[in-house]
């Protein structure tokens, strides 16, 4: 059990439970246990993908789940 792979599916419901479909910065923070300059900092760097709405940072949860390489990348496709 221990080498099974997590499904994205699966991801959103255990991991993620309870937070939006997209997750804002502190969000994203959070669920990372990183600080906010460092979650910029991997934004900048393009490790993790964005959406950006107007000054702020959008992270729908499928760009975070990729960035974990949980589930399908987009590379894949």
């Amino acid at each position: 059990m221990a080498n099974e792979k997590l499904s994205q599916e699966k991801a959103y419901r255990i991991m993620l439970k309870g937070y939006p479909d997209v997750l804002d910065m502190k969000q994203m923070c959070k669920i990372l246990s990183i600080s906010l300059k460092t979650g910029y900092g991997l934004i900048q760097e393009n490790k993790i993908e964005c959406l950006k709405v107007g000054r702020a940072y959008k992270i729908p949860k499928p760009f975070l789940l990729s960035y974990l390489r949980i589930g399908p990348s987009r590379e894949s496709e």
